[in-house]
């Protein structure tokens, strides 16, 4: 089975070494150009193109992508990606696009899906490996897996239902390629969306309730960081 793989931050790597782990490495990787980060903006490459570079796995980072072309390829997973993908790119692969979506969708399509588990204090969260289609977390789905939920801080929640997205790709891919698994609908009338997490939200007010000051803690760090003003000062 020839695949290439979109991904781009510490998600997508987890998800990459544990196929990895089970002897699935893709064909070709595509992940997002190197941007300007930091005080003095030296130019950074996403985590997804230096793991490539360490596995010695081909990749393309394309600016735009109504104009890319993949190889010729029977499948492409998409985890954590960043990008919207046109149908023109969808139709490419043999049996199209498939997506690690880290929440039980339809519950919490869009872009922060994991910060709204943890400020929302559920019980249960998990994985959604689902078709991709032309709109927002929207596909049919083919596996779900669930987890509990306690206490965790946004990245050790990231590691968990990265790890878990993997293991259900390692199970999926074949099976899908295969014609074995019968994608089935999502009930759209009980989808939820969460927006794109900004600078602002990170803001606590110190007389809100406790337990939802710490959800915000753990929701918001490393990025955008929880934080207060106390005499004008962040």
């Amino acid at each position: 089975m020839k695949f290439a793989f979109f991904g781009t931050d510490q998600f997508s790597t987890i998800v990459l070494d544990t196929l990895k782990m089970h002897g699935l490495l893709p064909a070709l990787i595509v992940t997002v150009p190197d941007k300007p980060k930091g005080r003095k903006l030296v130019l950074t490459p996403p985590l997804v193109k230096t793991w490539a570079d360490k596995n010695r796995v081909e990749y393309l980072q394309p600016g735009k992508l109504k104009d890319f072309t993949l190889p010729e390829t029977d499948l492409a997973v998409v985890a954590s990606y960043g990008k919207i993908l046109p149908q023109v790119l969808l139709d490419q692969p043999k049996h199209g696009f498939i997506n690690v979506h880290p929440s039980l969708l339809p519950k919490y399509r869009g872009a922060s899906p994991l910060e709204a588990a943890i400020l929302s204090s559920d019980k249960e969260t998990g994985v959604t490996i689902m078709h991709v289609d032309a709109e927002m977390d929207h596909g049919a789905i083919l596996d779900q897996k669930v987890m509990t939920m306690g206490k965790e801080w946004l990245e050790d929640l990231a590691s968990k239902l990265a790890m878990l997205g993997g293991e259900a790709l390692v199970k999926i891919m074949p099976e899908y390629v295969a014609g074995k698994i019968k994608p089935r609908e999502q009930n759209h009338s009980e989808a939820t969306y969460t927006k794109k997490i900004e600078k602002k939200d990170g803001l606590i007010n110190l007389n809100d309730n406790p337990e939802l000051n710490f959800r915000k803690i753990r929701a918001y760090t490393p990025w955008p960081g929880a934080h207060f003003f106390l005499n004008g000062k962040r």
